[in-house]
């Protein structure tokens, strides 16, 4: 159709009456007077929508797919979140619960020996003085720390305060080359001098050459002069092997120690000695033996009151078949003769 005056006035016109028309009808809401045209044209060209709508949409689902895989990325993340929160959260409650069970051992330990004890946790391995075993702990001189005191834990003796700052201390661990403490043996009160050798048992040499020791005795520590570095009573660990004595004046032993140095986190520093030697008495108490189990066989007695071995395959007084009755003696046979019988 070409341009001219009366092919515009015809599309104002038609544009006007479409205006229109969509006017009526949205101000007719339900009841519009071209509600039947609509649902006639819905009739005629629903089918043709429908057909294209089958052909579009995987494509529209790609699209839509695309678009909406940020927000469900999104939702992958914040749940990935939660699940590490959650996973810490679980893993710091096992480990809140494991340092409670380390805290109430020492406390018990403390209790035992009535030690005075500052507690602290080791916040650092390894300490700028060169000491092969050293941990540094949180707590210093503001808290009443003082150099040359006894460390522990739930478990026994740790070590020794080294070096005292404000606010952290360094101590040596007992299984360093360096350390060295007087111990006395539980019940026989042998003394003797344990020594460090890192990962490996205490050396401890024992002042009668001619001692006896076996493996499984134990050491606590002997105390210093006014009790510093070391107090009395802590327990130090178990004999695991012992050297002939060779007839020499000192006798060496092996203790393994009851601290496990590898995996310290809370320990106590004895801010205050026990009045008295508490000796023996903060060493755990030994497990008790397993009672043995004894069986006793008592031999089941036969109908003729006589024993019957188990392994002959009868069971116990099981009745024989008749002809399987064992036969009887020729005097068990013979009848007794009739009184008014003649002989």
């Amino acid at each position: 159709m070409r341009d001219t005056r009366e092919s515009r006035l015809l599309l104002v016109l038609l544009i006007a009456i479409a205006f229109a028309l969509i006017t009526v009808d949205i101000r007719g809401g339900q009841e519009s007077p071209v509600d039947g045209a609509r649902q006639a044209a819905a009739a005629a060209f629903g089918p043709v929508e429908n057909g294209v709508a089958s052909a579009v949409d995987p494509i529209g689902n790609a699209i839509g797919a695309v678009r909406d895989s940020g927000e469900r990325h999104n939702r992958i993340a914040a749940l990935e979140q939660e699940n590490a929160a959650l996973k810490a959260k679980l893993g710091s409650d096992d480990r809140n619960r494991n340092r409670l069970r380390e805290l109430d051992a020492m406390l018990k330990t403390a209790g035992a020996g009535q030690y005075g004890i500052k507690g602290a946790e080791v916040i650092a391995i390894g300490a700028a003085q060169g000491f092969s075993w050293t941990v540094t702990i949180d707590v210093g001189a503001r808290d009443g720390i003082r150099r040359d005191m006894t460390v522990l834990n739930g478990s026994g003796l740790v070590g020794r305060v080294t070096t005292v700052g404000p606010s952290t201390s360094t101590v040596l661990l007992a299984n360093d080359p360096d350390f060295t403490v007087g111990t006395r043996m539980e019940k026989s009160d042998e003394l003797g001098f344990a020594t460090g050798q890192g990962d490996r048992p205490l050396l401890v040499q024992l002042l009668n050459g001619k001692a006896k020791v076996k493996a499984g005795d134990r050491l606590v520590t002997f105390g210093s002069q006014a009790d510093k570095p070391f107090v009395p009573g802590v327990p130090v660990g178990e004999v695991v092997r012992v050297d002939p004595s060779g007839g020499g004046l000192t006798r060496n032993i092996y203790v393994r120690p009851y601290v496990g140095f590898t995996k310290l986190d809370i320990v106590g520093v004895v801010v205050q000695a026990p009045r008295t030697d508490p000796r023996d008495m903060v060493l755990p108490q030994k497990p008790k033996p397993a009672p043995t189990v004894t069986v006793t066989v008592t031999p089941t007695p036969t109908p003729t009151g006589g024993t019957q071995d188990r392994n002959d395959g009868q069971k116990p007084n099981q009745a024989l078949p008749p002809g399987d009755q064992p036969a009887q003696k020729p005097e068990e046979t013979q009848q007794p003769q009739d009184q008014g019988e003649t002989p």
